[in-house]
């Protein structure tokens, strides 16, 4: 068991967070609310409206769990890889053949589902949550108070499945995400590391992790924008019949383009975020590995 993955990938999860959480707020609202027509726009009116608080809402919780979430998707990403090693009958020190990193990836992505499923309805509702609490009047005052009291709110009015909106969605953004994720880190990482022997410089560690999280996004962002609305809907007036009315009904009424809103934002985010995921992660699991 490779517990230093778990321990560096919460750790890495967390920086993560920290620092695309303004683009995520921006990217989640381009998807869900037809009123704002792009992302500058979108950015203006937060300013305008809400301040930089309004870039940071529900960020408590995430940055919580997506260490949770973080630590099971990279843990359970290696010790996966670890098993189909072993079980091609190669030796510790040989490379890890392709297939079986985008199967870890793949096994990793799916099995923060259960974890990160209620953190990313909080999330979004919270994202999508733009009346202030101050100097409003009851009738326009936001539903939502904050992280905990929307986790609260949805189980008392939506039962504990209300949690698990959009959760079909999400392992579908994640299982092919993350195989992509950890296919493409690990790939560019061997073509800038000559000596296949040494671990990875730190220039290459974050260019291959940028690499990684625009790549990932790349493959994920149509069910990230079916997850959203799925996770969205019913607050207001219900929309969508299940998943796959979701879909047909987004492209019916706004093209087959719907389903790359947020791409760009996405993936212009994806690449710092995940160039400190992969440096912290990376640090943490060394500095592990040595003292033990």
């Amino acid at each position: 068991m490779h517990v230093a993955d778990f321990i560096a990938g919460s750790i890495g999860g967390a920086f993560g967070v920290a620092v695309g959480y303004p683009l995520d707020t921006i990217k989640v609202r381009i998807q869900t609310q037809r009123k704002f027509l792009g992302v500058w726009q979108c950015i203006g009116a937060t300013c305008r409206n809400e301040g930089v608080y309004g870039f940071y809402k529900g960020m408590s919780m995430p940055i919580t769990t997506v260490s949770l979430s973080s630590s099971v998707v990279f843990g359970t990403y290696r010790n996966v890889l670890q098993v189909l090693h072993h079980l091609r009958g190669k030796t510790a020190d040989a490379p890890r053949a392709k297939q079986d990193i985008f199967l870890a990836g793949f096994a990793g992505g799916t099995a923060q589902v259960s974890v990160m499923s209620p953190a990313d309805i909080v999330k979004v509702r919270l994202q999508c949550q733009t009346q202030t609490l101050q100097g409003a009047d009851l009738k326009s005052r936001p539903k939502y108070h904050g992280p905990v009291h929307c986790l609260l709110t949805i189980a008392r009015e939506e039962g504990v499945s209300g949690l698990y909106k959009g959760a079909g969605a999400l392992a579908l953004r994640d299982g092919p995400s993350f195989a992509t994720y950890f296919l493409v880190y690990n790939t560019v990482c061997d073509w800038l590391s000559p000596d296949k022997n040494t671990q990875p410089e730190w220039k290459a560690v974050m260019l291959a992790g940028g690499l990684a999280g625009t790549c990932a996004w790349s493959v994920g962002t149509p069910m990230d924008v079916i997850k959203a609305r799925l996770q969205t809907d019913g607050v207001g007036k219900k929309r969508y019949r299940g998943f796959f009315h979701c879909i047909t009904e987004s492209v019916r009424t706004e093209g087959p383009a719907v389903l790359f809103k947020g791409l760009v934002l996405n993936c212009v985010r994806a690449f710092p975020v995940n160039m400190a995921v992969f440096a912290v992660y990376e640090l943490i699991v060394r500095f592990l590995r040595t003292e033990s």
